[in-house]
């Protein structure tokens, strides 16, 4: 009776959390992704809304591929970039490359609800003449930092920078209030945003770096672990 009572819960529970076509299990989707970096942690939760950037992202992390990469591309006021593998191994302030991956791209999956706010996640992809379907990159991303816009700067971006779209007033107000990069808006996916740790977000976009056009931190900023963790 004593065995009974301890392992049918456990088979109950191993049967709801069943693996997936993909290798995740059904839980995974619904847990956060805690990353250690070497300015601190942040916290992202996914989209269920982009699914396949939501189950490439996870698959990826339970696979370790992010530990020890750099944040390679920082840019204060705007975002900070990790994701390529060729950075495991290189030096702050060098040419990392900033095209490596995991040899695979991600549809674009574009959200009206996912805009560009300060603490969005979204996906790095290659320009529009080599990829005029905005594919993302398979392990690229960034986090927005962002800046505060006045309705004349987001005049100016619908009218330069998104060729005559019109921002809703929603997110008008949030890139007022909050801030965030509207310029990228349907033009790179966002599959996620930062629940804790935007401190951190601000330490390492704060780093100096080499300048434009590689933006590299000149002292390294590394991700240290990435792994998922309960809501």
């Amino acid at each position: 009776m004593i065995k009974r009572i301890i392992w049918v819960p456990l088979i109950l529970a191993l049967a709801c959390n069943q693996r997936l076509s993909n290798g995740l299990r059904k839980n995974d989707l619904k847990k956060d992704v805690e990353i250690t970096t070497s300015k601190g942690v942040i916290v992202i939760r996914l989209s269920d809304s982009t699914p396949n950037h939501r189950d490439n992202f996870l698959k990826l992390v339970k696979a370790g591929f992010y530990d020890s990469l750099l944040f390679h591309r920082v840019i204060r006021n705007f975002m900070i970039q990790s994701g390529d593998p060729d950075s495991k191994n290189g030096k702050p302030g060098k040419s990392l490359g900033g095209s490596g991956g995991p040899g695979y791209t991600i549809p674009a999956e574009f959200k009206p609800a996912l805009f560009h706010k300060r603490g969005a996640v979204g996906a790095a992809r290659t320009g529009d003449d080599v990829n005029p379907a905005r594919a993302s990159s398979g392990s690229q991303f960034y986090i927005v930092q962002g800046r505060r816009f006045t309705d004349a700067g987001l005049d100016s971006v619908e009218t330069f920078r998104l060729k005559g779209r019109k921002i809703r007033d929603d997110e008008r107000s949030v890139y007022r209030q909050l801030g965030g990069a509207p310029h990228l808006d349907q033009q790179y996916t966002v599959f996620g945003e930062v629940i804790r740790g935007m401190d951190v977000v601000d330490s390492i976009a704060a780093v100096k770096t080499s300048g434009p056009p590689l933006d590299r931190p000149v002292a390294e900023v590394r991700i240290l672990k990435m792994k998922l963790i309960r809501r």
